[in-house]
C-alpha cells in the first residue's frame, strides 16, 4: 500500500466537455478519499519543452513574445509544444532552429516541471543546449510573432526578482542554472 493512499482520488465518470486545436478540457466526477464524492475540471496538453540556450559568451537566448491570454508581452526562454510522437530532444531541436535560428553541438537533459497542477496535466521538459551556432534564419509558424534577446544569467535572475520575468516555465528552468555552472558544462 502506497503511503499517499490516503490523498488519492479514485475516477468514477470523465466526459470531455471541449476539444481544441491542441488542448481538451474534461469534467470528472471522483471519489475523495474521506468516500465524499466532488468534481475536477481538468485541462490535458500533449506536453511541451522549454530550452535554456547558452551562446559561447556564456549568455541566455531568450524570446520577446506577445502572449494573447495576459494581452502582453513576455520575456521567456525558447520552448514549444512537443508533436504527437515527437522525442521532446528532437521538439527542443526543433523549437531552438525554428524560433532562433541556432542550432546546439551539445545537448542536457535537465528534468521537468508541471506548470499547472491544479487544472493541467502539461508537462515541460527542461534542457539546456550549449554550443550555439546560428546557421540560417527564424522559421517561425505563420501565426508566430517574436523578437530574439539574450542575457546573462545574472541579468535574468534579476530580472526574476524584479518581476520582469514571470513566466512560470522560464523561472523553473533558471532554477537549475547553478547545476549548470557547477557540472562544468556551461
Amino acid at each position: 500500500m502506497s503511503i499517499d493512499a490516503h490523498l488519492i482520488e479514485i475516477e468514477l465518470q470523465t466526459e470531455q466537455v471541449f476539444s481544441g486545436g491542441f488542448l481538451q478540457v474534461h469534467l470528472a466526477r471522483v471519489a475523495l478519499p474521506n468516500g465524499a464524492e466532488s468534481f475536477r475540471e481538468f485541462i490535458t496538453h500533449p506536453g511541451a519543452v522549454v530550452i535554456l540556450a547558452f551562446l559561447p559568451s556564456g549568455d541566455l537566448l531568450f524570446e520577446r513574445q506577445f502572449r494573447y491570454p495576459l494581452r502582453r508581452v513576455f520575456l521567456e526562454l525558447p520552448a514549444g509544444k512537443i508533436d504527437a510522437g515527437e522525442d521532446p530532444l528532437q521538439t527542443a531541436q526543433r523549437e531552438l532552429r525554428e524560433e532562433t535560428g541556432y542550432t546546439a553541438a551539445s545537448w542536457h537533459y535537465l528534468g521537468v516541471m508541471h506548470p499547472c497542477i491544479g487544472y493541467s496535466d502539461e508537462r515541460i521538459e527542461i534542457f539546456a543546449a550549449y554550443d550555439l551556432v546560428r546557421d540560417g534564419e527564424q522559421k517561425l509558424d505563420a501565426n508566430e510573432f517574436l523578437e530574439i534577446t539574450q542575457l546573462s544569467p545574472e541579468a535574468a535572475t534579476a530580472a526574476v526578482f524584479a518581476g520582469q520575468i514571470t513566466d512560470a516555465k522560464t523561472i523553473s528552468a533558471l532554477f537549475w542554472l547553478p547545476r549548470c555552472q557547477q557540472s562544468g558544462t556551461k
